[in-house]
C-alpha cells in the first residue's frame, strides 16, 4: 500500500462554543477541510455531542475510545488526515483516517444532532476516499457498531459491505467491520466526477484503535 503521509503539529488548547444553534437545511454552506490542532477541541466536541445519546449502549471504556480528549485528537493528526465540517462559521462534523496495511481505515466520524439532513456524512465519505484514490490504497475500512442503524444504511448505500474480520469488540461493546474497495470507488468517479452530496445526517463511526 502507498504511504499515506504524516503530518507534524504543535499540539495546542482550544475550547469551543459550549452549544450550537440549530441548522437550517442549507447543504451549499457546508465545507469540508483538513484539520489543524487549533481544531482539537472542537472535533472532541463534535464527537461527544453526537454519541450522548448512545452512551446507555457502550461499555465505559467503549465509550471513552468512541470519545477521545484534546491530547488524543492531536496525537492522530501525526497518523493521519483530520477533515472537519463547517456550516455557517462552525465545526459540526468530522472524520479521520489511519494507514494499516490492509487499507485505509476510517475512525472517529460524527456529525452533531443540529446538523444532521445537511449530508455532511457523505460529504466526510467522498473526501476520504477521494484522498485513497490518490494515495493509491486498495481499500477503505470502518467498524461500526450494530446499533447504529442510519449510518450503517449509509455506509452501505456509499459502498462498504460487511466483511468477517475483526475487531469484533470495542473494549466489550460489539462491533464488526465493513469495507470499499477503491476499484468500486474510481469506477464511481469516473462515472460523477463531482460525486453526490445525499444525505448521511447520522454518521457515527465508534474509534478503534
Amino acid at each position: 500500500m502507498a504511504p499515506c503521509g504524516e503530518a507534524k503539529w504543535n499540539f495546542g488548547a482550544f475550547s469551543p462554543k459550549a452549544t450550537i444553534p440549530s441548522m437550517t437545511q442549507s447543504a451549499s454552506e457546508v465545507q469540508v477541510r483538513r484539520a489543524t490542532t487549533d481544531d482539537a477541541a472542537w472535533v472532541v466536541s463534535v464527537l461527544r455531542q453526537a454519541f450522548a445519546e448512545y452512551e446507555p449502549l457502550y461499555t465505559e471504556q467503549g465509550y471513552v475510545a468512541t470519545t477521545p480528549g484534546v491530547r488524543e485528537i492531536a496525537a492522530r493528526m501525526g497518523e493521519g488526515p483530520v477533515w472537519v465540517a463547517v456550516y455557517r462559521e462552525q465545526i459540526v462534523g468530522t472524520g479521520s483516517v489511519v494507514p494499516k496495511p490492509e487499507g485505509i481505515y476510517i475512525r472517529g466520524m460524527a456529525v452533531i444532532p443540529s446538523a444532521r439532513g445537511l449530508g455532511i456524512g457523505r460529504r466526510l465519505l467522498d473526501e476520504i476516499q477521494r484522498f485513497a484514490i490518490a494515495q493509491g490504497c486498495a481499500r477503505l475500512l470502518l467498524s461500526t457498531t450494530p446499533f447504529l442503524n442510519t449510518a450503517i444504511r449509509l455506509y452501505e448505500a456509499f459502498g462498504f459491505r460487511r466483511m468477517n474480520d475483526g475487531p469484533h469488540d470495542l473494549f466489550g461493546t460489539p462491533l464488526f467491520t465493513m469495507e470499499k474497495t477503491v476499484a468500486l470507488a474510481i469506477e464511481e468517479e469516473r462515472r460523477n466526477p463531482k460525486l453526490s452530496n445525499t444525505a448521511g445526517e447520522r454518521l457515527h463511526t465508534p474509534t478503534t484503535r
